[in-house]
């Protein structure tokens, strides 16, 4: 069986060390990268299953690294910091981070995100999701292409925004509460909080008005949490 190849991009040697050991002993194959502008070069070459992003770097830092990924690729990015403050976890998501783990952190931990992720980076029959084409007269949303279009251009949403917007989207009328949705788009073993579904709606709601969508996807149902709302429901 072929081995995950994953990336591991951080600027000090021991970190990368400890890393790329835990990772080998549970079965990874291991790239490191030591600057944000190798990282890159490696990822335009070659296919990884899972980014390690290190958050402070020297040139390129990693929100810089995230948002040049996410223009040309889907792959599940976990971040690293030493930074604690929410709006900084919160600018991560948003510029598409899949996970965010505070530095220092207990190698276990982070081994169980990495299986987290992975097991989440695509849709699964346990989200309840179809693999049905959803259209409206504006919007179609291809869940095997994994892609949404507005007025036929694409829309370029996460890997997560997709899912989220699909599985709200597939169930119209259905109030999902933010825990639900975290356990069916993020899965049980999330270790994050439900403010990332705040944000994930939020990225998405400002995607598809960028495209010129006419109506907001997503209802937000006050104190209980989201529903799909389409062009027949405005009011």
């Amino acid at each position: 069986m072929k081995k995950l190849h994953l990336l591991i991009v951080d600027d000090e040697w021991n970190m990368r060390n400890l890393l790329r050991i835990y990772l080998a002993k549970n079965g990874f194959e291991v790239t490191e990268a030591k600057n944000g502008k190798e990282a890159l070069v490696l990822i335009d070459q070659r296919s990884f299953d899972l980014i390690i992003l290190d958050v402070m770097m020297p040139d390129l830092d990693g929100w810089e690294v995230c948002a040049k990924i996410r223009e040309t690729k889907k792959i599940p990015i976990l971040m690293l910091t030493a930074r604690t403050e929410t709006k900084d976890k919160v600018y991560g998501l948003n510029l598409g981070a899949d996970d965010y783990l505070v530095k220092p952190f207990e190698p276990e931990e982070l081994i169980a995100r990495v299986f987290a992720l992975l097991r989440r980076s695509q849709l699964s029959e346990s989200t309840g999701i179809s693999t049905n084409v959803i259209t409206h007269p504006e919007m179609s949303i291809d869940p095997e292409g994994r892609q949404v279009m507005v007025h036929d251009k694409p829309v370029d949403l996460t890997p997560k925004e997709f899912d989220l917007l699909y599985l709200l989207t597939a169930n119209p009328q259905r109030v999902f509460t933010r825990e639900i949705l975290l356990e069916k788009v993020w899965g049980q073993d999330y270790f994050g909080d439900v403010r990332t579904v705040d944000t994930h709606v939020k990225n998405i709601r400002e995607k598809v008005r960028k495209a010129d969508l006419s109506y907001v996807p997503i209802q937000t149902v006050w104190g209980v949490g989201y529903k799909f709302q389409g062009p027949d429901e405005r009011t």
